[in-house]
């Protein structure tokens, strides 16, 4: 007579699929610096191509020159 082997779960351990971290303050203050700065870069986009008219290649180059290249 054959036996059988019976297996036995073993009981699962429950981990959280969706869980949030809050992320630290280094991580807030740098991405709050960084959008800082986005937000100011676009703004002086904006006034430049107000006074310029047409959104040309030169005018890429200029923003480019002016605004995102700075260090």
């Amino acid at each position: 007579m054959a036996h059988a082997r019976t297996i036995t779960a073993t009981p699962a351990v429950a981990v959280p699929e969706n869980r949030v971290t809050k992320p630290s303050i280094w991580t807030r203050l740098i991405n709050a610096i960084a959008e800082a700065n986005m937000r100011r870069a676009e703004r002086e986009i904006a006034i430049y191509l107000q006074s310029g008219g047409k959104f040309t290649d030169e005018t890429e180059r200029e923003i480019e020159r002016r605004f995102l290249n700075r260090r």
